[in-house]
């Protein structure tokens, strides 16, 4: 008991005033840039009569889930459930978070590590392809999902978002971490490419990975942009896109349907939170150009 309270004693010795004044001016940081995810959940629950509550307040004195009851009734239809626009955007983000990471994570082990025939040409065309803006590319694109023959399917939704010049550049800035001795290595005991690239590429790429999962998730998750244009039939549409529908109109049908509109948000905005939250560690690392020592 004699030693703990020693340690807890030198320890708190060593904290000096100057790391205080650090420690609350970022707990105040962390706590205003939280202030918007806080406001979104609260109002979410809060009833319609707090919604037009003037001034506006930032805590809820009511709490009520009628919101989401509200959003469920207004999306339900007697064609298209509400179940169906949620596996729709689930079915779409696995897909394109799946096929993205092994995509850019394979492409970048092939250009880095093997460095075929004209792979700087390759790099400089994905490094200029990074200062086009998606819209740009939004009519070729259109015209390639048309000529193919995917309008109303899944791989519309998918196909267009596998290959990101942002992510691809991404991967391939940390596959040039990874010591070529160690490959080499591992050819050398019998490892086919393969085995290669998954039993010691994509472990050593993990930070990176998960920064792109976390990436490519919040993209799809959030996306009904693609929805919108390469979909034409409703049961095809995805959530966000169908929540956006209830967004729309004037009166008194628009203000009914606040209520709707607030618990659609808090939906859209808690599975990006849980990604993040589960990926922060990761994330933080190749933020930091650490993810392989």
């Amino acid at each position: 008991m004699e030693n703990l309270q020693k340690t807890v004693i030198r320890r708190l010795r060593r904290v000096s005033p100057g790391r205080i004044v650090v420690y609350l001016f970022m707990l105040a940081l962390v706590a205003f840039m939280a202030l918007p995810m806080v406001y979104v959940i609260v109002t979410a629950f809060k009833p319609l009569e707090e919604l037009y509550k003037f001034p506006p307040q930032f805590y809820v004195e009511n709490p009520t889930v009628n919101n989401f009851f509200d959003l469920f009734s207004s999306l339900e239809s007697a064609d298209t459930p509400f179940v169906r626009y949620l596996f729709n955007s689930v079915l779409v983000t696995v897909l394109i978070v799946i096929l993205t990471t092994l995509v850019c994570s394979m492409g970048a082990f092939g250009l880095v590590k093997h460095t075929p025939p004209g792979a700087s040409v390759i790099s400089g065309i994905v490094v200029a392809s990074l200062m086009v803006v998606p819209q740009v590319t939004t009519i070729p694109t259109f015209m390639i999902v048309n000529g193919l023959g995917l309008m109303d399917t899944f791989w519309a939704l998918v196909l267009p978002k596998v290959a990101v010049a942002f992510n691809f550049f991404l991967v391939q800035q940390f596959m040039g971490q990874v010591p070529n001795s160690l490959l080499e290595s591992a050819r050398l005991d019998g490892a086919t490419e393969l085995g290669v690239f998954f039993r010691i590429i994509m472990p050593m790429l993990r930070p990176v990975i998960s920064t792109l999962v976390m990436f490519s998730f919040t993209s799809a998750w959030n996306d009904y942009f693609s929805a919108l244009v390469y979909t034409t039939k409703d049961s095809m549409k995805t959530l966000p896109l169908a929540l956006q529908s209830i967004a729309g109109g004037v009166g008194s049908a628009a203000l009914a349907r606040s209520g709707a509109v607030a618990a659609s948000s808090f939906l859209m905005v808690l599975p990006v939170v849980i990604v993040f939250l589960l990926m922060q560690r990761k994330v933080i690392e190749t933020m930091a150009y650490s993810g392989i020592k």
